[in-house]
């Protein structure tokens, strides 16, 4: 909801319930970083990531470093997130959702991505499998396929600032810049740091 303060209280509080949780380590990461505060951010995201280097807070490293400009960074942590994909893929753990997500977000093996949100999708039939769908479809320029699924992700009314992002930005490609416009709004009315990645980009877009 965009309540930094607040929520860094409460992951200190986790912290000093439980030494170490890297959940907490990687919720304080996000506050650092709607203040601005890369470096602070990306120390408290590694200390996630060496506590349990999960997939979501190796490519949340991986945001921080690009966000801070060191590319060569961010790239051997978005290639670290494929090794761990495989790893759990390997041990039975099903990853092709979050996989498709992560490489719409950064326009990696482009070829395969929609394949990749069908399965997925066909798999863990949901409005994050439609959302996931939506946005690789528009990733790789098919916003009109793009667009009913993205209807679809939000047919229940979910106030989900990625899902109300994602839909902005379809819109937008099909130069419904009005309908986009209200969409990223939206999206950040709800939080203004709702994403590393993108929320920088819905503000830039509604200058």
């Amino acid at each position: 909801m965009g309540r930094v303060d607040t929520a860094a209280r409460e992951y200190r509080v986790a912290l000093a319930a439980f030494p170490g949780y890297p959940y907490a380590f990687a919720g304080l990461a996000q506050t650092e970083a709607a203040r601005g505060r890369l470096g602070p951010a990306i120390a408290l995201e590694r200390r996630a990531v060496d506590a349990i280097p999960l997939p979501q807070f190796v490519s949340e490293l991986g945001d921080l470093y690009a966000a801070a400009g060191r590319q060569a960074e961010a790239r051997r942590q978005y290639a670290l997130v494929r090794v761990i994909e495989r790893l759990l893929i390997a041990n039975g753990v099903r990853t092709d959702l979050e996989t498709a997500l992560f490489e719409a977000d950064h326009r990696l093996h482009r070829g395969q991505v929609v394949a990749l949100a069908r399965r997925a999708r066909a798999a863990r039939p949901s409005i994050d499998g439609d959302d996931t769908l939506a946005w690789a479809l528009a990733r790789t320029g098919r916003c009109a396929e793009a667009r009913p699924w993205s209807q679809r992700a939000l047919r229940l009314g979910t106030k989900d600032a990625l899902k109300l992002f994602h839909r902005g930005m379809i819109e937008r490609c099909l130069g419904r810049t009005d309908d986009g416009d209200a969409y990223l709004r939206r999206a950040l009315a709800l939080n203004r740091h709702f994403s590393t990645l993108w929320a920088p980009v819905a503000r830039r877009a509604l200058r």
